[in-house]
């Protein structure tokens, strides 16, 4: 492991602190650590034609005109992306969804978009994380009725 040593102002150092502390990280140094994971992979997404698992929420009223219809819609025509949908109902009106994403960034990025986007959507979040994708292969080779399949491991 290797170590370096930064100096922070101290106001800067009580907000960090008070960051750390509303998180419920142990200390600064995960803290650091947390920091430049998401930094790294938000520029390697920047800069990636790769592939990804994402969570996407979005929160929109269920009576607004064919909102539902059309979300669902969005999510058949991109099946090969939408690994499976949670739908919890907030209140008379509302409701959450998040949906589990897989596939090509620039896809995930695209259909979550055309979600979020939709008129009547509210606030919208995406979470991305880059994977790597493994060759298809089957645990046990003689093992009947395993099926080939590729395992998504996240870089970081």
């Amino acid at each position: 492991m290797e170590r370096f040593t930064i100096s922070l102002d101290d106001e800067l150092a009580r907000d960090f602190d008070a960051f750390i502390a509303a998180r419920g990280l142990a200390n600064r140094s995960e803290a650091v650590r947390d920091l430049i994971r998401s930094c790294l992979e938000a520029e390697r997404q920047a800069a990636s034609g790769g592939h990804c698992v994402a969570s996407l929420s979005y929160v929109y009223n269920h009576h607004s005109r064919e909102l539902a219809e059309r979300l669902a819609e969005h999510q058949h025509a991109h099946h090969d992306l939408t690994v499976a949908t949670l739908h919890v109902h907030l209140d008379h009106e509302n409701c959450l969804e998040s949906v589990v994403l897989q596939g090509p960034t620039a896809a995930v990025r695209e259909l979550a978009g055309r979600l979020t986007g939709e008129p009547g959507v509210r606030h919208g979040a995406l979470n991305v994380v880059s994977v790597d994708k493994t060759e298809r292969h089957t645990h046990a080779p003689y093992a009947p009725g395993r099926q080939p399949h590729v395992h998504l491991k996240p870089r970081y």
